[in-house]
């Protein structure tokens, strides 16, 4: 008789797609891994995006500051510079070798 046997339902699809249908299954479990991949790839580079312009954001800082003690050193190095702040602000001048004098602590 027919009727005396019961089946599940699942266990019927299940064995249709294994029987009949084994090239959806598999595309759709590749759908599925392709899926997780574009997912994964996807915040991996929008955190390197981040990273990156963090980056950028700090090089800026850095060669500007590195610009301005550029302008410091040059500014401040500049010997004739030097020669009229040390002569009109602070009088002084240069000393003749016959009248140094040389102290030695001991």
């Amino acid at each position: 008789m027919i009727g005396n046997e019961r089946h599940s339902l699942p266990g019927v699809i299940g064995g249709d797609l294994l029987r009949k249908g084994k090239i959806p299954v598999l595309l759709l479990i590749a759908v599925l891994v392709s899926a997780v991949l574009v997912v994964t790839t996807t915040h991996k580079t929008r955190l390197l995006t981040a990273q990156r312009e963090q980056l950028v954001l700090e090089r800026d800082a850095l060669d500007i500051e590195w610009r301005n003690l550029i302008l410091e050193e040059n500014a401040l190095g500049d010997h004739s510079r030097v020669e009229r702040i040390a002569t009109e602000k602070l009088q002084l001048q240069h000393v003749d070798p016959s009248q140094e004098n040389i102290v030695v602590q001991k």
